[in-house]
Order: C-alpha cells, then sequence, then structure tokens
C-alpha cells in the first residue's frame, strides 16, 4: 500500500447509546451471542465518552527507533506471513492479516478479536511476519502491537480469498467491490481539514473484529477513535459483494470544539484527466483515480463536478439541506482511456456516502489540492454540517459506503460521459465540450426541440452554445464558449487574484424543474 498524504447529525443525552443498529447476525451456541454484542457495543460507547474526559495522551513515538527509522521500502519488505491468517482453514469465509509497524505507521493499534468465548486481545508476534532483506533486532518487539489489519474474502474467487478491506494509518480505510483493484480511501473523519492552522489527523487506536458464523458473508469490526479534539466509538458492517457495503454508525465525543467537522470523508488522487489543459509529457492519456464528484439533494437535483488539478488550491462548498448521497466517482472506466498496465485506473472503485436519517443544513465541501505527481492524494470531499450539538453532547452519524463501478445512470437522467475544453474564438474565451448519456436522453431523436441552459457566474459571459445529438454515443453533446471580462490590472498581474468563474449547463424538454432531463454539470473555470 502506497503511503497517502493525506457522520445526520442528531444531538442525543449523554446517557443513551444510540449508535447501536440492528445487524443481521445469525446467532446460536456456537456464535457470537447478540447479548454480547449488545454489551460489546455499550462498552466501545462507554471507552469512547470516558476517554474524551481525560487529556489526550500521544501514541506516536512509543515504538522502537529502528522500526521508525525505516523507509517506505524497507517497511514494505515486511510481510504478513498468509499461512498465519487469523482464522485459516475454520471453515470461515474470512481471515485476516496485520500490518507491521514502521515508517509512517508509527501509532501501535491494539486488536482484539470477539468470539463466542468473549472479547480476546490479540497479542503481536513476530513470528506472525516475514522481515525479507531487513537485518532488525525483533527479539526487542514485544508487545507493541500492529500498525493495522486487513480482511480477506473469497470475493472475486471461491477458492481464493482477495484483500476485502484495510483499515491502516490514522482512520484511514480502503475497501473492494467485486473486480476492483485498490485507489481512493474513506477515513472516520476530518478536522480543520483545508484551513490555515492545519489538520488534525483522529486514528483508530484500537479494533475489535466480530468473528461471524460458519460460511456467513457479512463480517462487523468496531473501533475507537482518538485525537487530541476528540474520540468516537465507531462499528462498520461489512457486506462483500459486486458493490461492497459498508454502513458506518458512530458517535463523536468532543474533548474541545473544532473549526470544522467533516463527515464521511473521501480521499482521492485526480493528477490529470481529459478537461486537463496543460497535461505532463505522458504516454498515458489520463491518470486519477476518481474524475468526478457527484450530489444528490433533496429536491433532486443531482450536480456532477469534474474534478481538475489546477495551480492553485481549489476549496468548493456545495450547500445543501437533507443531502441525500454524495461521492467521489472514477466514471470513466474504458482501459483505452488510460493505457496502464500496472496501475489500472479503470478498475479503481468508486464511493457513494448515503445518509442515514435527515442531516440537516451544511454543505458538501470539495477540496482540490495542487499536486506535480500521482502518488499524492490531492481530492478530499467530506460533509461539513451548519450546526452540531454543544460541548459535552455526543454527535451521532450513520451512513452506507457503496463501493463499486459506476455503470449507466444513478437517477434515471442522462449524465455526464465526458468533459473537454480548448481555447475559444480569442484568447478571452474558453471552449466547453460536454458529453451527456443515458438511456432516458438517448430515446430522444435528433429532431426533439430540447434546450440547454448555461449559467455563468460573474466576471464572464456566455457567447456561445450548441446542443446537438451525437450520433457516435447516441447521447447529446452540448458546445459553448465562456469570455472572460476585463479584469483589473492587479487581476492580470498576479494570478492568485484572478477570479474563478461558475459554470452550471444542463438539459432541459421544457420551461419547468420537472422536465429536466440531466444531471447538471458544474465546473471552476480559473483565469
Amino acid at each position: 500500500m502506497k503511503p497517502r498524504t493525506i457522520l445526520a447529525i442528531v444531538a442525543i443525552s449523554l446517557l443513551s447509546i444510540a449508535f447501536v443498529f440492528e445487524t443481521p447476525v445469525i446467532y446460536g451456541s456456537s456464535k457470537v451471542s447478540a447479548n454480547q454484542l449488545d454489551r460489546l457495543e455499550k462498552e466501545v460507547w462507554k471507552k469512547a465518552r470516558d476517554l474524551s474526559l481525560s487529556p489526550y495522551q500521544e501514541s506516536v513515538g512509543k515504538i522502537p527507533t529502528s522500526l521508525k527509522d525505516l523507509n517506505y521500502d524497507q517497511w514494505r519488505d515486511i510481510r504478513f506471513r498468509p499461512e498465519r491468517s487469523v482464522w485459516r482453514g475454520k471453515n470461515s469465509l474470512f481471515e485476516i492479516q496485520f500490518y507491521h509497524l514502521g515508517f509512517l505507521y508509527n501509532v501501535p493499534v491494539k486488536i482484539n478479536l470477539v468470539t463466542p468465548e468473549g472479547v480476546k486481545p490479540f497479542p503481536f508476534d513476530p513470528n506472525l511476519f516475514d522481515y525479507g532483506k531487513n537485518t532488525l533486532p525483533v527479539h526487542e518487539y514485544k508487545d507493541i502491537g500492529f500498525a493495522g489489519f486487513r480482511i480477506h474474502y473469497p470475493l472475486n474467487r471461491k477458492d481464493y480469498y482477495d484483500e476485502l478491506i484495510s483499515f491502516l494509518g490514522a482512520s484511514y480505510f480502503r475497501a473492494l467491490g467485486k473486480g476492483q483493484w485498490y485507489g481512493m480511501s474513506a477515513r472516520g473523519l476530518a478536522i480543520d481539514t483545508a484551513l490555515p492552522k492545519g489538520e488534525e489527523f483522529p486514528y483508530f487506536k484500537e479494533f475489535w473484529i466480530v468473528k461471524p458464523p460458519r460460511r456467513y458473508d457479512k463480517i462487523t469490526v468496531y473501533a475507537l477513535l482518538d485525537s487530541p479534539s476528540l474520540t468516537g466509538a465507531y462499528k462498520f458492517y461489512i457486506q462483500p459483494g459486486e458493490k461492497t457495503a459498508i454502513d458506518v454508525k458512530a458517535s463523536i465525543f468532543r474533548r474541545k470544539d473544532v473549526e470544522k467537522l467533516g463527515i464521511a470523508p473521501l480521499t482521492s488522487m485526480f493528477y490529470y484527466g481529459e478537461n486537463t489543459v496543460n497535461r505532463p509529457d505522458d504516454y498515458r492519456p489520463e491518470v486519477h483515480d476518481s474524475d468526478g464528484l457527484l450530489i444528490a439533494y433533496e429536491n433532486d437535483k443531482w450536480e456532477w463536478r469534474p474534478l481538475q488539478n489546477s495551480a492553485r488550491l481549489n476549496i468548493v462548498d456545495f450547500p445543501a439541506t437533507n443531502v441525500k448521497g454524495f461521492g467521489l466517482l472514477q466514471r470513466d472506466i474504458t482501459f483505452d482511456h488510460y493505457q496502464d498496465l500496472e496501475a489500472r485506473y479503470e478498475l479503481r472503485p468508486s464511493v457513494w456516502i448515503a445518509p442515514r436519517g435527515r442531516w440537516g443544513k451544511g454543505h458538501v465541501e470539495l477540496v482540490e489540492i495542487p499536486t506535480t505527481w500521482e502518488t499524492t492524494d490531492n481530492i478530499v470531499a467530506f460533509w461539513v454540517p451548519e450546526e452540531i450539538p454543544p460541548l459535552g453532547k455526543p454527535i451521532d452519524v450513520s451512513y452506507r459506503m457503496s463501493w463499486h463501478r459506476p455503470i449507466g445512470s444513478p437517477h434515471g437522467l442522462g449524465y455526464v460521459v465526458s468533459t473537454r475544453t480548448g481555447k475559444g474564438r480569442d484568447n478571452d474565451t474558453r471552449l466547453f465540450v460536454v458529453d451527456f448519456k443515458g438511456r432516458s436522453i438517448e430515446a430522444i431523436p435528433a429532431s426533439t426541440g430540447l434546450t440547454a441552459v448555461v449559467n455563468v457566474s460573474e466576471g464572464a459571459e456566455l457567447v456561445e452554445k450548441i446542443l446537438m445529438k451525437n450520433e457516435a454515443t447516441g447521447g447529446w453533446r452540448l458546445s459553448f464558449q465562456v469570455r472572460a471580462k476585463g479584469g483589473s490590472a492587479i487581476e492580470q498581474l498576479q494570478p492568485d487574484k484572478r477570479p474563478k468563474i461558475k459554470i452550471e449547463a444542463y438539459i432541459k424538454k421544457g420551461d419547468n424543474l420537472p422536465d429536466v432531463l440531466t444531471e447538471t454539470w458544474s465546473y471552476l473555470w480559473q483565469l
């Protein structure tokens, strides 16, 4: 795993335990009982609450220096022995393997296994690992803990246990659906992301992995989150498949107020794509883990925002009330558009966040950080609530994550499949070409009088638009040109002072909102 650089908010009384939710587990004398899980959930909740009432204690730096000094390649050479996988040969559909401490991963993580016999800590043992070419004082590594763990499951073949989900580093985790390769990541929580004072990274310090009944195809993981500002009790109910679903429910306890709380954060990479103006000198047409942000609003509006890797930091807010969902998608799943036989970007998963309950007022925030290489995760998206309970009250969150390949329309409307841009009729004009597909609009013949709506923010003007049937794809193509109005002398000399032009476009059949035929394409043109 390459190193990465980079919840409905409801107040409840401190005595209630609302993060417990139904999990359809089969119980019996040889299985973890319902009473066991109920006690465990309450205990994890209590641990998080009690931890928040005590001062934060730093865990970084408590591992041997010989491990902290490892570089990435040396750390990668320490490999878990597959034959030592937990539950291997126990007629289980799941196996557990562990990550060794070292390199950037220097926060010890405690692992507990939950079985019918009770909760048992899983101790660190150097014999679980092959240290490769490293010469290390392994005899000194006693009770040092793990860096994280991964769960394996026969996702693609019945005779092979694929890596299904991995928890490693801070509160990061990544999952896969059938036929996918690792790409973007998720986090438990984001704190003060993209603020001048710097971001705070909470971390999962302890896990409880519940052993499923024999041949049961779902698994539950509990986690304890900690950071200088807050703690959290988490539950992950993981359901592998074509679309791997993870039901997340958590209670957050603050030690102090935070300026920005990011719920259900997603982290991805966008180096360049079809909409990139100054492409790197690279044989690959596109390089990215995700190519757009999709948002579903309460009023049934859907918005698609293509990602960018610009010279300046972009922080864009998408205000919403009771947002229905949002996610970072890898909508382009054609190999020919990437031509990378090693990275296989067309197989990277998309992740959709579907809130459980009403999340109230807030906004989806998109952060785009400039990057000069593909190893940097430079895209972050999360939900920021407008109001949270007062200090001393827990923040409860619940949502479902879907790790999938976005084939077809997710909403029944026409959807954007490509965004291209180029020089317009003069130096102050930009051409945009947006292609829409989807059964609902592909069935509409070219002779039908459809209307394209293009809205441009202050500082620019629409000078031309053309909507036509795309006979090559069966969809519709919208081409339009936007001209920037003359800026001040300071704006001309200082690129950071130049305005960012917001553009929105969609296709409709008539003059009323119900006649909208496509999702709304939105863009930020940086002059």
